[in-house]
């Protein structure tokens, strides 16, 4: 889908350079597709380097070259890159932003267009991007054509695996998803304590609860089961994993994830609302 595509991203930093190397890498678009501006000169012949895509300071170049644009800068760097793009954007192109906390209606208006005038997608990933495991979260403007959204899923599909959600649920996508690494981080460190605990090393703690999450989550997506029937695999009537299980429910883990998911989708509603006061401002 992706392979006849000119493909432009608007900022080398990790998170394009993640994008730019899972297409290469997967062969989902060639490297002589793409292009990509950044004004640090190192960035650019890193990215030249590394992927053997196009490289240029020049962000107006990247809009003029690609049928598919990313904008891939940070938030608050995003309306200077859109004043600076806007009298080359319009309908031929598809426009993809993943700033943080950026509206669709903030993107257009920093394009100077409405939504309906655009093809616009916002994308959210996670950072699990960086090793090529996203969870994505991709929503369409109301100018978006028939297809936009899967050109879109083939472009994050190549660092993880995306889902089209409409725009209101991307707060409670950040609070599960955006925040959610942070979370299993916070586990996998307490898994390892308690390893150490009991008589294991840091290391071979840490080895073994980053492997046995990492292991569960395949068996999970891979099996398209309720993690409650792989937990009756594994919790034997009067074993050890039910043991551990109860003293996980007394110290109520279930309900201190869902406060925990649910305070950050309030936190990103927050900064979303200011975000968009900054744009309209």
């Amino acid at each position: 889908m992706l392979s006849t595509k000119n493909i432009g991203f608007i900022g080398g930093g990790n998170m394009a350079a993640a994008f730019i190397g899972g297409l290469v890498e997967s062969q989902a678009a060639p490297a002589a597709h793409i292009i990509c501006s950044d004004v640090r000169e190192e960035a650019r012949q890193d990215l030249a380097k590394r992927f053997g895509v196009g490289v240029t300071h020049d962000n107006l170049e990247v809009i003029r070259r690609s049928e598919i644009v990313v904008y891939a800068v940070k938030p608050q760097v995003l309306p200077q890159a859109l004043r600076e793009t806007a009298k080359a954007v319009d309908a031929t192109k598809l426009i993809i932003s993943i700033a943080a906390g950026v509206p669709l209606a903030a993107i257009a208006l920093g394009l100077g267009k409405s939504d309906e005038d655009l093809r616009l997608i916002r994308v959210m990933p996670n950072i699990c991007a960086l090793v090529g495991e996203s969870a994505t979260a991709i929503a369409t403007g109301a100018g978006a054509r028939p297809g936009d959204a899967d050109l879109a899923s083939a472009l994050f599909n190549a660092v993880g695996k995306s889902l089209v959600i409409g725009e209101h649920l991307l707060d409670a996508f950040t609070g599960l998803c955006g925040s959610g690494p942070s979370y299993v981080f916070l586990i996998i460190e307490a898994l390892a304590d308690a390893g150490v605990n009991m008589g294991l090393s840091r290391q071979d703690a840490l080895l073994l609860a980053g492997q046995t999450l990492f292991g569960s989550a395949k068996m999970l997506l891979d099996s398209g089961e309720h993690p409650a029937q792989l937990r009756d695999r594994v919790t034997s009537p009067g074993g050890t994993s039910i043991a551990g299980v109860h003293a996980l429910e007394q110290g109520a883990l279930r309900a201190t994830l869902i406060n925990a998911v649910a305070a950050a989708t309030e936190r990103s509603r927050q900064l979303g609302r200011a975000m968009a006061e900054n744009f309209s401002g």
